[in-house]
């Protein structure tokens, strides 16, 4: 019998990109596997619904607001899982946006700026603070980034999107390296067509056929459930997946090895 589990019975996580789709999912898989939860998210009512359905789940969670591209935002809010619960073992930062659909040439600057500061700029705010805290309790940790399938393989017309995801890998990657030794994991995982408001909205935005889509983005011809997502970002925050760090888990159907 193996002696992993993914039980964060004691353990603290925060979550950001709580609101919905995968960062909600991730938040009550956590709070269902015992732990308490901070959610954090710009969305306010929506973040507060994470919360209560996390509770629901049996563990302990609080929503704080927050835009995780600024840098006072993430401070308090990682302090909230400081004052409440007394420390931070677990983080994943699923915030993100996608909102463009068109080749470089035409790529609005102000747009480019807004994606980079959302996906790149946030993760590299909450990882540092995330880590502040982890270091300062003198535990082990773990931080779940997530990525993209992009990361690997782009899509037409997301230049913008595109280049924040690979910087997702690159921030993963290096901070794996400098803190393996200090006892916390760091890794990403690169979801292909998961089925979540955003892809959603985009495919409409594209006039994208959900048929269409899958038949090219999944070798199993459905798409991706958040809770699979859960499932991937608990796992790597558990003892469960130990030797496993700096490391880009794809999470899409196959998508990655046509």
């Amino acid at each position: 019998m193996s002696k992993y589990t993914l039980s964060f019975e004691g353990e603290v996580a925060f979550v950001t990109g709580a609101s919905g789709g995968m960062g909600r999912a991730i938040a009550v898989a956590f709070a269902a596997a015992g732990a308490s939860v901070v959610l954090a998210d710009v969305a306010e009512a929506e973040g507060e619904e994470s919360a209560r359905l996390a509770r629901e789940a049996g563990g302990d969670a609080v929503f704080v607001p927050c835009d995780v591209a600024d840098v006072a935002s993430v401070k308090a809010a990682i302090a909230v899982a400081i004052d409440r619960f007394g420390r931070l073992d677990c983080a994943v930062n699923a915030a993100g946006i996608e909102n463009e659909r068109v080749p470089l040439h035409e790529c609005d600057d102000a747009v480019f700026d807004m994606m980079q500061a959302v996906n790149v700029r946030g993760v590299f705010l909450c990882m540092k603070h995330q880590l502040r805290a982890m270091l300062a309790g003198g535990r082990p940790g773990a931080i779940v980034n997530i990525a993209s399938s992009s990361s690997f393989r782009p899509q037409p017309h997301q230049p913008a999107y595109t280049a924040s995801k690979h910087a997702v890998l690159g921030l993963t990657r290096s901070a794996a390296i400098d803190y393996a030794a200090r006892g916390i994991r760091i890794n990403a995982i690169c979801p292909g067509t998961i089925d979540t408001p955003m892809l959603r909205n985009a495919m409409e935005r594209r006039g994208s056929n959900a048929d269409d889509v899958t038949r090219r983005l999944s070798l199993i011809g459905r798409f991706g459930r958040p809770d699979e997502i859960a499932a991937a970002a608990l796992w790597l925050c558990s003892d469960a997946s130990s030797f496993t760090l700096g490391h880009a888990l794809s999470v899409d159907a196959g998508y990655l090895a046509r």
